[in-house]
């Protein structure tokens, strides 16, 4: 009896762990692809249709470097838009079975432009890895975001 309690407690807490590490809901340090430096903070929430956003919720203050406070060169609906608040990151989708979630679109507000996105998150789920990319994914970018919760 004592046994079987103890398997199905093992069993339980390694179940939760997979669903965790499949979760890309939290807070996430966002590190910029060419410097290595860490850029903004961002929560990932899950939305009632099953799809992720992530809006920014710090900006990581850089030496040498002023932050930018609007989003001066994107387009509709973002122009203008103050850069600490705004939704960077809609749409995406769990892809079942994986670590994988797909269809999003990411804005970079300091270049302006919108792109595909597609998330892939690690096995123990602490690094996440956003690639960015105009119709075909080998001609993007991939920047890494640290889970910070």
């Amino acid at each position: 009896m004592l046994k079987n309690l103890l398997l199905a407690t093992l069993a339980s807490a390694l179940f939760s762990t997979h669903v965790f590490a499949e979760d890309i809901t939290g807070i996430w340090q966002q590190i910029d692809d060419k410097t290595g430096a860490a850029k903004s903070i961002i929560k990932i929430d899950k939305e009632a249709n099953n799809t992720y956003t992530g809006k920014i919720v710090k900006v990581t203050p850089r030496p040498g470097y002023t932050p930018r406070a609007t989003c001066n060169r994107c387009p509709a609906p973002y122009t203008n838009d103050p850069i600490l608040g705004m939704e960077i990151l809609k749409g995406l989708k769990y892809v079942e079975g994986t670590h994988n979630y797909e269809k999003g679109r990411v804005i970079d507000p300091l270049a302006g432009k919108i792109y595909d996105a597609k998330v892939r998150l690690n096995a123990n789920g602490k690094r996440l890895t956003l690639r960015g990319y105009i119709g075909v994914s080998a001609l993007g970018r991939s920047q890494t975001w640290i889970r910070l919760d």
